[in-house]
Parts: structure tokens; sequence; C-alpha cells
């Protein structure tokens, strides 16, 4: 009991110190001790520090690392090389300021969907969401709601293909790839975008009845607009740029890497590489293969395309590179920290509770689980991946024995992960009113109800229909 107390103590006060914003690399670490500490388990502190901690948090850099680093890599490319910026304005062109929070969800959308980084997309897209909002006369404090439903909802754990982190940690766990249950996906998707879209309208049509517009705010020092007719210079971020080669490396992500999965693999012998190497499954590790495959290609494709109009290409190469290393060890410190927690007796407990409130349906135990630790962490690749750390082999026993397709289980928990990890103390949100110079107060309903509320009905939807109809 008291191991299980000094679980819950470390528990709160991460999430505490993570909402008064302690980097999680000094947090997970202290918290484990702590928990080991309060457990009584002093003596072997600095074994568990060395045996447990760093060897999960080495174990996920191992697995993750090509993945965090290219997807970092693509999406400064993507901004740098004028690609998001064209693909933004083309967006704006088709649908016009009239349709302008569809116009800014619809860009978000496209450019996370191809892979690009949300905090990339963020910065892209809201000073074109900012003269949108002005022009049609909507208050700005929506900006961030629709801003997040096209970057941080639907793209990022729905729909299926999506090159996020949050959609390939499942894979060794499970055995599944990125395109894990692509029905249930699509339905999913198609209900966040309708319903996010639907809300975020009826709070414009509101605001017009109240007489609220834009309203006075010091826009004065925003990044300057991207909605001009002036010529775009030939470099930098602002180069010109079809459409169409734009969003030939987006497709490029999702074309390889469906290419690999469906056709490419299944019909390669890959027996002789667990003759050398004992230690590899592929049947586990190609989804994830095929995703640094896909993303290599797409990186490459994107350098010649505009070889000679890049303004820098070795700063962008290296701004993006180093940029990968901050978000990948945050989780992968998290992960040590689930880690050190599921070493302790009283994870027991915890482990029995959560695995038996649905003891024949582990889908909505999973739903619960991930849900409760991405709240905590305010991350969902955070808390999708402690998860997994301490539960993912018993979800998976339990769904073998109940009938349940792997691929349903890596559904329901990237969903799941998407959901309550937007509390206010999630660092994308706090980075995401930073960048629009709002606040909680101004603009926080709007995000909790198009991240959390919109998708847990998604999610119900999911787990309702798999555990009628299975994976499809």
């Amino acid at each position: 009991m008291t191991s299980t107390f000094a679980i819950v103590i470390s528990l709160l006060l991460l999430m505490y110190f993570a909402y008064r914003g302690v980097t999680v690399l000094l947090l997970a670490p202290l918290m484990a001790a702590l928990a080991v500490f309060l457990s009584g388990d002093i003596s072997y502190l600095l074994p568990i520090y060395t045996d447990t901690f760093m060897k999960a948090l080495s174990g996920y850099v191992l697995q993750f690392l090509p993945i965090f680093l290219l997807g970092a890599l693509f999406g400064q490319l993507m901004a740098d090389s004028g690609a998001a910026h064209s693909i933004a304005q083309w967006t704006v062109r088709r649908l016009g300021p009239t349709q302008a929070v569809a116009t800014v969800v619809i860009a978000c959308s496209l450019l996370t969907y191809g892979g690009v980084s949300l905090f990339v997309v963020a910065f892209a897209i809201y000073p074109i969401a900012k003269d949108l909002f002005k022009t049609a006369d909507i208050p700005k404090r929506l900006i961030p709601a629709a801003i997040a439903l096209g970057s941080f909802t639907f793209t990022m754990t729905a729909l299926p293909g999506t090159p996020s982190i949050q959609n390939a940690i499942p894979i060794p766990y499970y055995g599944t790839t990125v395109f894990a249950a692509p029905g249930l996906g699509i339905i999913a998707s198609i209900m966040i975008l309708t319903g996010g879209l639907w809300w975020l309208q009826s709070r414009v049509t509101k605001a017009k009845v109240r007489g609220e517009g834009y309203g006075t705010h010091d826009d004065t020092n925003d990044t300057d607009t991207l909605l001009t007719n002036e010529p775009a210079p030939l470099k930098g971020p602002r180069s010109s740029m079809s459409i169409w080669l734009a969003m030939l490396p987006l497709f490029l992500v999702i074309g390889v890497n469906a290419l690999f999965t469906y056709f490419i693999f299944p019909n390669t012998d890959l027996s002789s590489m667990t003759a050398r190497f004992p230690n590899v499954s592929p049947a586990k590790m190609t989804g994830l293969w095929a995703l640094i495959i896909a993303l290599v290609v797409a990186c490459l494709v994107l350098i010649i395309s505009r070889l000679g109009r890049w303004e820098d290409l070795r700063e962008s190469i290296n701004k993006g590179v180093f940029g990968f290393m901050l978000p990948l060890f945050n989780t992968a410190s998290e992960v040590g920290y689930g880690s050190v927690i599921a070493g302790l007796a009283g994870f027991a407990i915890i482990r029995d509770a959560v695995l038996n409130v649905t003891p024949y349906n582990p889908l909505i135990s999973e739903a619960i689980a991930m849900n409760v630790l991405a709240g905590i962490t305010g991350s969902s690749s955070g808390g999708l991946s402690i998860a997994l750390q301490t539960l993912g082999a018993d979800y998976l026993l339990m769904a073998e024995m109940a009938g349940i397709s792997p691929d349903l289980l890596h559904r329901v928990a990237v969903m799941s992960a998407g959901g309550f990890d937007t509390l206010p103390h999630c660092g994308a949100i706090i980075t995401l009113l930073s960048i629009c110079k709002l606040n909680h107060r101004q603009s926080y309903l709007g995000i909790a109800t198009v991240t959390m509320v919109v998708p847990f009905a998604a999610l119900v939807t999911v787990i309702t229909l798999g555990t009628i109809f299975g994976s499809f």
C-alpha cells in the first residue's frame, strides 16, 4: 500500500511541475527517484536508475530515434523550402476568406497528415489565420482551436497512414503498421473533422449575433502577413513553388509507406534477417522500417527538387536535426519513469485495477489508461509510451484471448492518447497560445472542445464498432 501511495504522489507531482513548466528531462528521473524513496527501496536507488531507468530510456531512443530525427528534418525542409507556405496559400485561394475557419483547419490537416511537425504548422499557419479571421471579422480567440483541430486531432491519431510519432509508437509493441484499422480510422476522422468544424462555426455564428468581431489585439509584432499579392522571392521560406511540387513530398510520405507496408515487405522473405539478427523481429519492425524509408525518400526528393533555391540548405538541415533531440529525450525520459514505476511492488495493484475495469474487453481499459497517463504527463506520446511500456504486453495477451485484432488495439491506443493530453498544462497548448499571443482564459474552452470532447465521441464510436464488427 505504501508503494502504491508513493506512485500516486510521484504522478501528481509530475503533473504539477510539468504544468509549472519544469522540463521532463529533469522531472522524470527525480519523480522516479521519489517514488523509489517513498516506497522504501532507497537502498536500490542507484541500480534502479542504471539498470531500469536508463535501460528503458536507451531502448526507446534505439527504436524511435530515426522517426523523431527524420520527422523533424522533414518538417524543417517543408518550412524552409516554401512548400508549407505554398500549400497554405493554395488552400486560402480555394476556400477564401468567407470560409476562414475551414481554410485554417484544412491547411493544417494537409500539412500534418503529410508529416510536417505540428509546431512548424502552427508557426506557418498563424499569420494566415490572423489575416483571414481579421478580414472575416471572426474573433481571434478561435484561432488556436482552429489550428488545434487541424493539427492535434484526427491527422495525429486517427487517419490511417499518418506518419505522426503517436501513430508509430504502438508498432513494436503490437506488431502493427501506421495503417492499422483504416476503416475505423477514417470514420473517426470524419467525425472529428465535421464535429469540430460544426462547433467552431456555431461559435462564429453566436459571436456575430452578439456583435463580437475580431477584437482589438496587439498584432503589430506578429509575423508579417502571408496573404499578399506581391511576387514571392526566389529563395527562402517564401519562395515560389507550384502546388503539385509542394504536395509531392506529402504524397511520397504516405505512398511510399503504403507501398512497403502492403506490397514490398509482405512479399519479401525476411527470415534470413532473424538468423543473422536474432534480437530483431521483422514482423514487429516492418511498420517502422516502412515509415523510415518513406521519410528518407520524401526528404531527398524535397532537397533535390529545390536545388539552387535554398537560402541555406546546410542551416535548414542542421536546424531540423537539432530540433528532434528535446522531444525525443523528453518522451524517452517519461518511458524510463514508467519503467521504474512498473517495477515497484505497488504498481501491481494499479495494473490489476486498470486491467480489470473491463476484463473481457481490453479496448475500454486501454482507452482509460492511455487517456489518464496522457493527461498526467500532458503529452500524448509520453502517456502512450508509458502505458505501452508498462501494460502493452498485458493488453496484447488480453486481446488475443478475446479475439481482438492488434490493429484495433493500435488505433484505440493512439486515439486515446490524443484525448486528455491537451489539458491546460500540455506543452503544445502553451506553445500554441504563445504563438497566437492569447491566453488560456481567452481560448482554452475552444481548444478543449475540439481536442478532447469531439475526439472522445469518435473514440467511443470506434470502440463500439470495433467491439461489434472487429477491426476493418
